[in-house]
């Protein structure tokens, strides 16, 4: 079977993703390695024979498309992390970054480890594969070819020693903030951040105070938080507009939050026996996907669909959650919107936002390949350091920083940059393990001969020791110094190790989606200057 193996690189590269994903979903106590288990179980196989290797080409495509894609999901989420003390939560993860770094570089000095040993110890142990690919690209351009594979497999040996800790470590931290800290946090700093739980009730007009006056101004004068999609005077339904006025008698359809439509109707009046969305004769309603490049990008209020179809978006579903659309909302590439209009306006509706499902699942390859071409060239740019060194971003920082940039972006004249969803997703896990599969394979004996040298306890022990302190220091820090409530810094936690078992786990514990919040807000910053330090430790080391 291995002389197979060694003949057919194919065929083991789909043995060892076939195997890992199967291992990765084995769960213990909540835990489980997920598509990391693709490296472990690669760095078994690849210790069987020293033949038994993939073409360096199945490791750099994984990794350049994985972190071209990290980048690009990553890029909005960045730029809105600065809202709601954002700066103050990313300043207190990189300082927590920067301690690990020195506890890395001081436990390498007393341990005796090596350079590549001691950023394989920094990865594994904040869980951070873009940091990992950086290390080992680093060590490819600058090992010979006689030192190369000991240089490859000594940051494998450090992060695969120190990584399930890493994740587990994480995992009790979020648990032990729960428990001593049930619900910190003031309940105003989580406002607005939890996903709105939407609903739509139909309310009858009867409070003269809100009669005779045009909805912008009485929207305008009250700040209510709802939107009206359905109006009834007489027996006419129509969609409102800034001009319509409300009369007693009349009937209201408000959508919004519960505590918001709650509000709206016991202002207007009260509850109606009926409900104006069943009746569908004339104004009708439709789930639609956005697929078309041009509408992507674009706020919804600039749309001016009334004036185009009489038409307004109720809803934004992106991923599994439900937002209440405004005008100020942007739109992405595989969000599924839903639509009130007139019924017979409703397939030009559909058709001006695409409703492609086959389109969302492609991808446009030339966008693609331009913003990967651009990263590399990025990636290849030297950046001094002080003694004359220098250092590149490489092809995992260079993709990295540009996808960033360019989804934050969305788009540049008739070029959408941004991916739709669930095409984002396909190919981020694409890339991640195939880069898996690839550094696994090759460093697989060399992983064996390194741990046979009786460091293994040494990179455990010093892994342990920067995933403790990291999260005690920002658990620490969000709490006292920031106040941070317990939903978000538990999604910090993750952020800072970018680890969504992690995210998983602090989910689950709060029952609500506020640790996302904590998640995205830090994630950037975490993964761009784990990069960064990452060599930093290779070059301090040398």
């Amino acid at each position: 079977m291995i002389d197979v193996l060694v003949e057919n690189p194919v065929l083991l590269l789909f043995v060892t993703l076939g195997i890992g994903y199967l291992v990765g979903r084995i769960n213990i106590g909540g835990f489980s390695l997920g598509i990391s288990a693709v490296l472990f179980v690669g760095l078994a196989i690849g210790a069987l024979d020293t033949d038994l290797i993939l073409p360096d080409f199945v490791y750099l495509f994984g990794l350049i498309v994985f972190v071209y894609t990290v980048g690009l999901s990553a890029g909005p989420g960045f730029l809105a992390s600065f809202r709601r003390a954002g700066a103050q939560d990313n300043a207190l993860v990189a300082a927590v970054i920067i301690i690990s770094v020195v506890v890395v570089l001081g436990g390498a000095r007393v341990l005796g480890l090596s350079g590549p040993l001691a950023a394989g110890v920094f990865t594994g142990s904040l869980t951070n594969t873009p940091a990992l690919a950086a290390v080992l690209q680093y060590e490819t351009d600058t090992s010979t070819p006689e030192d190369i594979d000991r240089n490859l497999a000594e940051p494998v040996a450090g992060y695969s020693v120190t990584y399930p800790f890493g994740v587990l470590g994480m995992v009790l931290a979020v648990y032990f903030l729960r428990r001593r800290r049930p619900g910190g946090g003031d309940i105003e700093q989580t406002e607005g951040m939890l996903p709105e739980e939407l609903t739509a009730v139909t309310a009858v007009v009867t409070n003269p105070r809100y009669t005779g006056i045009e909805l912008s101004r009485l929207m305008q004068d009250t700040e209510w938080r709802v939107v009206f999609t359905r109006h009834r005077e007489g027996a006419g339904t129509d969609i409102p507009d800034p001009d319509t006025v409300f009369h007693p008698g009349d009937l209201v359809t408000v959508i919004g939050e519960g505590e918001d439509v709650e509000e709206v109707v016991r202002a207007l009046g009260e509850r109606a026996s009926v409900d104006l969305a069943l009746d569908r004769t004339h104004i009708d309603y439709r789930r639609i996907f956005v697929s078309n490049d041009s509408v992507a990008g674009q706020r919804i209020g600039s749309l001016d669909l009334r004036s185009r179809f009489g038409a307004i978006v109720t809803r934004v579903r992106r991923g599994d959650v439900d937002r209440m659309a405004h005008p100020d909302t942007v739109l992405e590439l595989g969000d599924r919107i839903r639509v009130v209009a007139p019924r017979g306006r409703m397939d030009s509706v559909s058709a001006y936002f695409g409703d492609s499902f086959r389109k969302l699942s492609e991808i446009d390859v030339a966008a693609f390949s331009l913003g990967i071409v651009i990263g590399l060239l990025v990636g290849m740019i030297p950046i001094p350091l002080p003694g004359g060194t220098v250092f590149t971003l490489g092809p995992a920082g260079g993709p990295l920083v540009v996808g960033m940039v360019l989804g934050a972006l969305r788009q540049t004249g008739p070029i959408t940059w941004q991916l739709p969803y669930n095409a984002s997703l396909t190919l981020r896990q694409i890339g991640a393990v195939l880069f898996l599969a690839g550094v696994g394979i090759r460093s697989g004996h060399a992983f064996v001969d390194t741990l046979g040298g009786g460091v293994g306890i040494n990179l455990f022990l010093l892994g342990v020791t920067v995933t403790t302190l990291s999260a005690l220091l920002l658990i620490l820090g969000g709490v006292f110094l920031l106040k941070t409530p317990t939903g978000i810094l538990s999604g910090m936690v993750g952020g800072m190790v970018t680890q969504p078992a992690v995210l998983a786990f602090a989910t689950e514990q709060t029952k609500d989606d506020l640790p996302n919040a904590g998640y995205a807000t830090v994630y950037a910053v975490a993964t761009l200057s784990k990069i960064l330090f990452a060599q930093a430790i290779l070059l301090a080391l040398q």
